[in-house]
């Protein structure tokens, strides 16, 4: 299944969210990895300074990767460059699919 969502980045953050996410950690990769997220790719409108993510997640998982130390831990790193709810997960939207073409 694919999904897409967004996410809003605080105005001339651009650079600073490319470069953390350049040096992801690998242990957060590996964690999204064994949890049936693949194929992820995130998207800028440099316009409106709003991300567009998809995923494709693969298998299923009940774990909740929010309550893991190590997103909790991604989320704060990630708060001061990001629009973000109280507890430092980025506020994302999901996003309806209208059309795909393999």
């Amino acid at each position: 299944m694919k999904v897409g969502f967004k996410m809003k980045l605080k105005p001339g953050m651009k650079e600073e969210y490319a470069k953390r996410h350049a040096a992801i950690w690998p242990e957060l990769v590996t964690l999204l990895k064994e949890n049936g997220i693949a194929d992820y790719t995130i998207f800028l409108d440099e316009e409106t300074d709003t991300l567009f993510a998809v995923q494709q997640l693969t298998g299923s998982s009940s774990q909740e990767l929010g309550n893991t130390e190590i997103v909790q831990r991604w989320w704060k790193y990630m708060a001061d460059i990001m629009e973000t709810n109280p507890d430092f997960s980025p506020i994302s939207i999901p996003l309806t699919s209208v059309f795909h073409l393999d």
